[in-house]
């Protein structure tokens, strides 16, 4: 695609290029105005742009740490366990495990 995008271009410069040859050689004279079509240089494809508006807002919000419980809440990676006696993972010989439940120490909400 920026290969499509890149022959656009060139292409209109060559436009300009020629209408200008051809007002010069009439006699007609043009306004100095800026070229409508960025150069090379100045352009920047609108999906980049996107992209980056994107990346700025995501920068906004807390980024997530890898490999760490985070609280759907708050956003918190701080957490008190606690035994859920409702949930016996294993019991041998009379002794109990029992599933953990994870509180958020900043709001107290169970993750």
């Amino acid at each position: 695609m920026p290969e499509f995008e890149e022959k656009i271009l060139s292409l209109l410069n060559k436009l300009d290029e020629k209408l200008d040859k051809l007002l010069d050689a009439t006699g007609l004279e043009t306004e100095s105005k800026p070229s409508t079509t960025p150069s090379n240089d100045e352009y920047v494809k609108p999906s980049d742009v996107v992209e980056k508006q994107e990346e700025e807002e995501k920068a906004l919000i807390k980024p997530p740490v890898e490999g760490r419980r985070i609280c759907p809440a708050c956003g918190g990676t701080l957490f008190n366990t606690e035994e859920d006696k409702s949930q016996v993972l294993f019991q041998q010989g009379g002794m109990k495990i029992y599933a953990k439940l994870y509180i958020c120490k900043n709001c107290g909400t169970e993750a």
